[in-house]
C-alpha cells in the first residue's frame, strides 16, 4: 500500500519509523516546515536550518513533498502522481479541504492523540492531564470537513500514571503509534467497513493552550490541581508565579506535609531562591529554583526575594 504522510514532530517520526518498518511503502512526507514558503526560502532553511523532520526524512531516504499547503493544487497533483492509496496524517494545523480528502485512492486518516470524541482539539495531552484522567489513548479515524471528528476506525488506550507530564504522555502517545499503525493499515478496509460515527453528545473540544495557563492562581486551586497544571504544561509553557507586578518562574516545586489556617495564596515561608505558599485546600506548595521574569534575572532575583517579597503577603 502507498502511504503519504502529513504531519510534524514526534507524531510525524512515530508514522514513518512505524510504516517504514511494515510491509507498506511510504511514497512521500508533507511536513510543516514547507508550509507557505517559497522555493529560495526553503532551500535556505533545508541547508542552514534543517529541521529534525528534515534529517528523518533524510535518513529514511523519503520523498519530501514540496507544496504551499495539503489544500494546494500542487499537493493533490503529487498524490496523483504519486498513486498514493491513503494520506495519514498526524498532527498538522490546516483543516483539509474535501478535494484534498479524497485525493488518494482509499481514504485520508487522522491519528489524534486521544480518545474521541473526547478531548478534541490541537493540545489533548495537556487537558487530560489537567482534568485528572487516568486513561487516555489513541484514535484512528477517516477525515472529514470537520477537526477530529470523522469516523472512528481503530482506537487504542493508554494509562495516565499519577506523576505525568505533558511531554511524558506525549512520548507515550506517540510510541504507541509507532507500534500499531501497521496494524491499522494492514486491516484498513475492514476498518473502513466496520467504522463508527462518533457520538457527538459525548463530543468535548479544547482550544489550543494559551499564556493564561500558565499563570498559577492559588485562592482557586487546590495543591494537586496546581500540580496538575505545573505537568500538564511541561513542556510547551513555564508556569509562573505572580508577586504584585512580579512575576516568578522556578525549576522545582512539592507539595509539603504541612497545612496552614492562612488565607489561600499566602506566602509563608521564603529563601533566598524559594518560595512556599498556601494554596485553596490549605495545603503548602514549596517552589525551588526561582527567576525573576524581567532582564538580568538572575541578578535581580536574589535581591528582590529578600528585600521586596514580605512573608504573610500575597502572592497575586
Amino acid at each position: 500500500m502507498k502511504v503519504v504522510i502529513v504531519g510534524y514532530g514526534e507524531m510525524l517520526e512515530a508514522l514513518c519509523l512505524g510504516i517504514n518498518d511494515s510491509k507498506h511503502d511510504i511514497v512521500g512526507v508533507f511536513r510543516s516546515q514547507n508550509l507557505k514558503r517559497t522555493k529560495l526560502k526553503r532551500f535556505l532553511f533545508d541547508l542552514f536550518l534543517p529541521s529534525d523532520d528534515l534529517r528523518l526524512i533524510k535518513t529514511l531516504y523519503l520523498y519530501d513533498i514540496k507544496a504551499p499547503s495539503v489544500n494546494s493544487k500542487q499537493f493533490r497533483e503529487e498524490i496523483n502522481k504519486l498513486k498514493a492509496d491513503i494520506i495519514i496524517v498526524g498532527s498538522w494545523s490546516e483543516k483539509l479541504s474535501e478535494e484534498t480528502i479524497n485525493s488518494p485512492k482509499i481514504c485520508s486518516v487522522n491519528v489524534h492523540p486521544a480518545l474521541l470524541p473526547k478531548y478534541r482539539g490541537p493540545n489533548p495531552y495537556f487537558n487530560v492531564i489537567l482534568n485528572g484522567e487516568d486513561k487516555t489513548g489513541i484514535t484512528y479515524h477517516l477525515i472529514d470537513k470537520n477537526y477530529d471528528s470523522g469516523n472512528i476506525l481503530k482506537q487504542f488506550e493508554i494509562p495516565v500514571s499519577e506523576n505525568e507530564t505533558g511531554k511524558s504522555l506525549k512520548y507515550k502517545c506517540c510510541s504507541k503509534v509507532q507500534n500499531t499503525v501497521e496494524e491499522v493499515l494492514n486491516n484498513i478496509d475492514e476498518l473502513i467497513k466496520n467504522s463508527t460515527k462518533q457520538n457527538e453528545d459525548e463530543a468535548s473540544y479544547f482550544p489550543q493552550i494559551n499564556l493564561k495557563d500558565s499563570i498559577l492562581d492559588f485562592t482557586s486551586e487546590t495543591s494537586e490541581e496546581i500540580s496538575k497544571r505545573i505537568r500538564a504544561l511541561n513542556p510547551w509553557l513555564k508556569c509562573y508565579i505572580p508577586y504584585k507586578n512580579e512575576f516568578f518562574t522556578f525549576e522545582d516545586f512539592k507539595i509539603t506535609a504541612e497545612k496552614s489556617q492562612k488565607a489561600a495564596g499566602t506566602i509563608v515561608n521564603k529563601t533566598e531562591n524559594s518560595l512556599s505558599i498556601v494554596c485553596k485546600d490549605s495545603n503548602i506548595i514549596e517552589f525551588k529554583g526561582l527567576l525573576i521574569v524581567r532582564a538580568f534575572c538572575k541578578q535581580i532575583t536574589k535581591f528582590y526575594l529578600k528585600h521586596c517579597v514580605k512573608i504573610d503577603t500575597s502572592a497575586v
